[in-house]
């Protein structure tokens, strides 16, 4: 019932995504420039709660927009109803809804959802992940230079040391194509799916990674914080890589030379 429930969830929310894209809703702006929120994350975010509510009315919810509903409970859903806000105010099919479930402090399940490419990522502990039901694994490459990476870049410290913009010149001074999409949780599936070799961001949100790093990690990769320790969601910053490069990326994201 937990599974079926979470993936009810992640559709509910998306056939919100769908019935609004491209067109006129309202978008307000939080706290910073260009952090948006639109009438339709909240549409979708109270579409997927009350589904969640529905199965497991006690069950423990951190969501984007409303915050914590907190629950004595050994189960925690992160949601986050629209991760690619920006991509999808202006009508960017890059964006999903994104859904992690933890027992325990544990991450056991994670689902991702993006309608308009009609990708559906799946992943429970120790049963692999999936897109579209179909059995996804991590790239091969074992070369960082030959790699094809995806990162984020945050409105904020971007001059910083070891910053975002150092470590994207790293990389693409040497060549090394590396894509901004806007969706950290899109760029998560897209390492599990092989088609990025890694990624990495400086900072992020519980709800932006929870679903994303047990899909990369059922599907083969490796995901650590950026000092390559153990990764949790609720610290901001990440490196998911399939493995084999994984190394290469913490030296380099520390200040390491290419």
């Amino acid at each position: 019932m937990l599974k079926s429930t979470l993936l009810k969830a992640v559709e509910d929310g998306a056939k919100i995504l769908k019935e609004y894209f491209d067109k006129q809703f309202v978008i307000s702006n939080k706290e910073g420039i260009n952090n948006l929120v639109t009438e339709v994350d909240h549409k979708s975010e109270q579409a997927i709660i009350n589904c969640i509510k529905n199965s497991f009315p006690n069950h423990f919810i951190l969501s984007e927009e409303v915050g914590e509903i907190v629950q004595d409970s050994e189960y925690k859903w992160i949601i986050d109803p629209i991760d690619g806000t920006v991509n999808y105010a202006n009508g960017i099919p890059i964006c999903c809804v994104s859904i992690g479930i933890e027992k325990k402090d544990e991450m056991i399940m994670g689902a991702v959802y993006n309608p308009f490419m009609n990708e559906f990522y799946f992943a429970e502990k120790n049963n692999g992940a999936f897109l579209n039901n179909h059995k996804i694994k991590v790239s091969h490459k074992t070369d960082i230079l030959s790699s094809c990476l995806v990162t984020g870049f945050p409105y904020t410290y971007l001059d910083a040391t070891n910053g975002p913009l150092q470590i994207f010149e790293k990389f693409i001074r040497k060549g090394i194509p590396v894509r901004r999409l806007g969706s950290a949780a899109i760029d998560l599936c897209w390492v599990a799916a092989g088609r990025f070799d890694g990624f990495y961001e400086h900072k992020l949100s519980a709800w932006d990674s929870a679903a994303g790093f047990i899909i990369v990690e059922e599907a083969g990769g490796k995901v650590t914080n950026l000092n390559g320790d153990f990764y949790s969601p609720y610290q901001p910053g990440i490196i998911a890589t399939n493995g084999k490069i994984h190394d290469e990326m913490v030296r380099i994201v520390n200040g390491g030379s290419l």
